[in-house]
């Protein structure tokens, strides 16, 4: 399975997943799935992005160096607003505002801000108890290109 935004897979009759790469248009594996295959949340709302996730089903998978499941937080910490920790994310969206998608995969460090300090940014109607915020100071944060992949 992949996660990714349902803004990412609203509408489209396909996709490919790429396996392995930390180059944008060579992979190690890929996945063409049609729509059937992918999982939209029944809540997802276009115009506010609540339960903007889906999840894309892929044949099974090797795992590799290159390839492996993720990680999830222990059970216990389920309800943690993760609030002060650190989180990765990753994209080949764009290095600049005005620049183009990327070739080669980046990441950045980011940490974890309160939903009470997203929402003053973003609003009670965006930001609600579903929804982790991290803080972008010094110029380091995703950009368009980026969304769907990775926290």
């Amino acid at each position: 399975w992949v996660v990714t935004a349902a803004h990412c897979t609203d509408g489209v009759n396909s996709v490919t997943v790429y396996l392995g790469s930390t180059v944008r248009t060579v992979a190690k594996v890929s996945h063409t799935v049609t729509s059937s295959s992918i999982y939209q949340h029944s809540g997802y709302n276009s115009n506010t992005l609540a339960n903007d996730i889906s999840l894309i089903k892929i044949p099974t998978v090797s795992y590799t160096a290159e390839i492996k499941a993720i990680r999830l937080p222990a059970i216990s910490s389920s309800y943690s607003t993760y609030a002060g920790d650190y989180a990765i994310a990753s994209g080949w969206g764009r290095a600049v505002d005005t620049g183009s998608v990327v070739s080669s995969l980046n990441y950045a460090r980011l940490q974890v801000i309160s939903n009470t300090v997203c929402a003053a940014n973003y609003g009670n109607s965006i930001v609600t108890d579903k929804t982790i915020c991290v803080s972008t100071t010094g110029g380091t944060s995703t950009c368009q290109g980026d969304t769907g992949g990775p926290l």
